[in-house]
């Protein structure tokens, strides 16, 4: 079998394993969200392309309650760009409509223009998905990469800290 996929990367054949809520820093930022209709499929489950926008979501509220920084003043005011390089999702159980969940994003790698965050999100003890997102800060009149500004690598740092 061809262990090669199309960029002619070698495939993982490790499976990410979920962790329990209980083994996340205690101090971590967290945020409850209810899975709603509109998130779903009509088999009543969570549609897959909306855990990107939720757990986004979870990212630009780490901004202000945890870095204590204006994510959309960043962009509207700032012109910093926060967009995406990467991301990727392992899924461990199905959410369905009106479960309650806890998304807890953490700060994985903190690069010269990027940043990584982990986004694990719970339903009670288990975890139902995490979210890999690579998030680079950019130029918004250029659309090239930027230095991570000091107010947000300085926060980052800070978060990093606290959930060690």
């Amino acid at each position: 079998m061809n262990n090669i996929s199309p960029s002619s990367e070698p495939v993982s054949d490790v499976r990410v394993r979920p962790i329990p809520v209980s083994e996340l820093p205690a101090k971590a930022f967290s945020g409850r969200r209810m899975i709603c209709f509109f998130d779903c499929d009509p088999a009543g489950i969570v549609f897959t392309p909306h855990f990107v926008t939720i757990l986004n979501g979870v990212i630009e509220d780490l901004f202000l309650g945890a870095l204590g920084l204006n994510y959309h003043a960043l962009i509207r005011d700032d012109r910093i760009g926060l967009g995406y390089a990467h991301i990727n999702c392992d899924f461990f159980l199905p959410a369905q409509m009106s479960d309650q969940m806890v998304f807890t994003p953490l700060v994985k790698r903190i690069g010269r223009s990027s940043v990584g965050f982990l986004v694990h999100g719970h339903r009670g003890a288990d975890e139902v998905v995490r979210g890999n997102f690579v998030m680079v800060t950019t130029s918004i009149e250029t659309y090239r990469p930027i230095s991570l500004p000091k107010p947000i690598r300085t926060a980052l740092v800070a978060y990093e800290k606290i959930c060690r």
